[in-house]
């Protein structure tokens, strides 16, 4: 598929660029794992959390603990994701997905790690994906282990809590919205198993990404020719880590953002365009 219109990204001079150095890269290094951060999804509509230089956007998101010790702050978790979880659920792949998805398929993806909850690279049709951070379409019970979709406990919510339907606010990451009005009388949807906190499956701040993920996907990117981090700014370690371990197993690395990663300085290769029309025109050049 060729891309050119006259007023198409894809004519940028850096898209075109980045695009034709990240294709040398790709092709230099066969059996890459791709770390993918929120500005991959942006495209989608799901807001990302930093700016160009790394900077939190709004407020930080809620914390681990915080959420499983106070019911207030449970209420306000809860009130806004009535208003944001849908704009996720909603939510359909990128071209971005699509292209990295496609790439899988050409044979030049060993694994990808994505730091995001949505679950989109698995709907543009990625197969080999590990979801660092979990999936924002379950809930657990954190006493119990009882799980459900997200859209059980959102259905439960919005019975319980009509006066919130009316309400509107704008979307923020990961099923949050900015939404100011006070929650005190939200409503919380417990487990029904055994009446304990349900809590999305996801790992929220100040909480530790599970062992046999970190583990699986370091395992690979020791046997990767290199690793490409696509639309993060790498500022929680999670995802920095890999960054560090690559450095230290001499394997490459190139990144593909619009703004500053924290890993910028141990980068072979540094692409500041845009995500997905310089995903879009790298492939088209890598598709025989």
């Amino acid at each position: 598929m060729s891309h050119t219109a006259p007023d198409s990204p894809f004519n940028e001079p850096r898209v075109r660029q980045a695009s034709l150095d990240l294709v040398t890269f790709v092709e230099a290094h066969p059996r890459l794992l791709v770390l993918t951060g929120a500005g991959v999804s942006t495209d989608s509509g799901i807001p990302d959390y930093r700016d160009d230089k790394g900077d939190w956007k709004r407020r930080p998101p809620v914390q681990h603990q915080a959420f499983m010790e106070d019911a207030s702050v449970r209420q306000r978790y809860w009130a806004r994701s009535l208003l944001g979880w849908p704009v996720i659920r909603n939510a359909r792949p990128n071209g971005a997905h699509h292209a990295l998805a496609e790439l899988e398929r050409l044979g030049g993806i060993s694994q990808l790690v994505t730091q995001n909850v949505d679950r989109l690279h698995q709907r543009a049709g990625s197969a080999r994906v590990i979801d660092l951070h979990g999936r924002a379409d379950r809930v657990l019970c954190m006493e119990c282990g009882y799980y459900c979709t997200r859209d059980e406990v959102h259905d439960r919510c919005a019975e319980m809590n009509p006066q919130f339907l009316a309400l509107s606010a704008a979307p923020a990451p990961d099923g949050d919205a900015d939404l100011e009005r006070h929650t005190s009388d939200f409503r919380i949807a417990d487990c029904p198993a055994c009446g304990g906190v349900l809590k999305p499956d996801v790992v929220f701040f100040g909480d530790f990404v599970p062992g046999e993920r970190v583990s699986g996907a370091l395992e690979t990117l020791r046997n990767s020719d290199g690793l490409l981090v696509i639309g993060s700014s790498l500022m929680v370690y999670s995802g920095f880590r890999f960054c560090r371990y690559a450095r230290e197993w001499g394997l490459p690395l190139a990144t593909l953002t619009l703004g500053l990663t924290r890993a910028d300085h141990l980068a072979t290769l540094s692409l500041k365009a845009p995500i997905r029309p310089t995903l879009s025109l790298a492939l088209d050049r890598l598709t025989p």
